[in-house]
């Protein structure tokens, strides 16, 4: 893809998180291979150490953080946000994966059902996929006009532009892939059982119309690429390389600090004070493993 969107780098504001992501990327460390997963699980324990750094200073300082990830079917958004939020409080880190509008919300003002999920102070809200479905799913499918596109196009920076104005931290990611490695991945679901469930009729539809969405993304990124919310393409064709500079580029973006915590001691346990096991049967699980 040839774009002037800015690419998200393995850069961090944490001395750890630098550490970590010398290693992330092939132009890192001049090696285009498959990264050894003792090497990945090293570089990602790092990093995660990191978020909870983050997620501690954002709750001191009361910041507002709102992450859109968007990118095509199958580029990996859903492993980024596993590996963002799998080490974190599920309080301070919140996921939105919203379904399908309903006919109450497509009656309401597009944004509406979006902005009741942005952050309170110390709270990050990460967006799998976002008002941008608008721009992506929505006018590939034909579930909007031409001109619901347009104006979503022209009033979304100024949207952002609020957003942005009011305090909120707003990051914006586009996950791409190559059409042979989405090629090999709707390959992998449709023969897995574990992963059956990821595949759907839209799916399908999508990986059909591969230069309709081509086109959809250049007028977005096009309109919406601004100074105030600017967006950071991830080659995601390795997953486990675009995890690792996903989140050390996401560390880089807010300047945080260690938030200094009284060390915590285990203390002992009450005594038994006369308390005894009850005797009875509880129906246990089988020890089948």
């Amino acid at each position: 893809m040839t774009t002037h969107v800015r690419t998200a780098n393995n850069g961090s504001s944490a001395k750890t998180a630098r550490k970590s992501a010398r290693g992330a990327g092939p132009s890192a460390n001049g090696k285009g291979g498959k990264m050894k997963n003792k090497e990945f699980e090293g570089h990602l324990r790092e990093l995660q150490g990191e978020l909870v750094k983050l997620q501690l200073w954002v709750q001191h300082e009361g910041l507002r953080v709102v992450v859109v990830f968007e990118g095509r079917d199958a580029a990996g958004k859903g492993g980024v946000i596993k590996s963002i939020t799998e080490r974190v409080s599920p309080r301070v880190y919140r996921v939105v994966a919203l379904p399908a509008p309903t006919e109450r919300e497509k009656s309401e003002l597009y944004m509406q059902r979006y902005v009741t999920h942005f952050p309170a102070a110390g709270e990050i809200v990460i967006f799998d996929r976002s008002w941008y479905n608008r721009a992506g799913v929505e006018r590939v499918m034909g579930f909007c006009s031409d001109q619901e596109v347009e104006r979503f196009l022209q009033l979304c920076p100024v949207f952002e532009r609020v957003v942005v104005s009011s305090g909120i931290v707003l990051v914006k990611y586009w996950l791409d892939v190559s059409e042979e490695e989405q090629d090999r991945r709707f390959k992998s679901r449709i023969n897995d059982p574990r992963k059956i469930w990821k595949l759907s009729p839209m799916d399908l539809e999508a990986h059909r119309r591969w230069y309709d969405y081509s086109r959809a993304r250049d007028d977005m990124l096009l309109a919406t690429d601004t100074q105030h919310a600017p967006w950071y393409v991830i080659d995601s064709n390795d997953k486990r390389r675009a995890r690792l500079n996903c989140i050390s580029h996401f560390l880089s973006l807010i300047p945080y600090q260690d938030v200094k915590r009284d060390r915590l001691h285990l203390p002992d346990r009450q005594k038994r004070h006369g308390y005894v096991e009850p005797e009875r049967t509880y129906r246990r699980v089988p020890a089948v493993f």
